[in-house]
């Protein structure tokens, strides 16, 4: 495959993924549907860093879009096109990265929430992962409903799309490499 319609395919699959992360960051900030608990504060600190409307969005739509550009053509028609594209994927892995480490800890540490003493805490905190299979444990927060299921499903979400997006800017990377060093491809047609 060409190096160019290579780009333009990863490009492609890029797009659906910075939707993906932008939307779970934006909805994370409404537990239970709710514009009230960010209003009054009460938002896991995880969701406040933005690693999916930062890292998984902007920080991979820009290269996402540079990529798409270089391979617009089919092929590249430039070697200097290539290696631009192999910074801009670097971006993108930085941002899949920083996604993925938000993403992480915010499974790790659990939801904010009120717990059975009406305090505003995040109780999983210091207990390890154990309570993303212990559902038992989760009646530790009484408010905003269902909080933890919803955390989980967030926060598991934007660690699978992070992943994608790195492995597929950190792809972009080596096909930006051969197509800088290998030159461009050219359908040399009937003679």
């Amino acid at each position: 495959m060409c190096t160019g319609k290579c780009s333009r395919c990863i490009a492609v699959a890029l797009y659906p993924l910075v939707l993906i992360s932008i939307i779970c960051n934006i909805v994370l900030f409404f537990p239970a549907g709710d514009v009230k608990y960010a209003n009054d504060g009460h938002i896991t600190e995880e969701v406040k860093y933005m690693g999916g409307l930062i890292g998984g969005g902007v920080m991979v739509l820009i290269p996402a879009l540079h990529i798409h550009l270089t391979g617009a053509q089919g092929c590249c028609a430039n070697r200097c096109g290539m290696f631009l594209s192999i910074a801009f994927a670097a971006l993108g892995v930085v941002g899949a990265l920083y996604s993925l480490a938000v993403a992480a800890l915010g499974l790790k540490n659990g939801p904010l929430c009120r717990n059975v003493l009406f305090l505003w805490t995040t109780p999983f905190k210091d207990s390890g992962s154990d309570y993303l299979t212990d559902q038992s444990s989760w009646a530790r927060c009484r408010e905003p409903e269902n909080i933890v299921a919803f955390n989980i499903g967030l926060f598991s979400t934007l660690l699978a799309t992070s992943c994608l997006q790195l492995i597929l800017c950190a792809a972009q990377m080596i096909n930006g490499l051969f197509g800088c060093l290998c030159g461009t491809c050219v359908d040399k047609g009937p003679l």
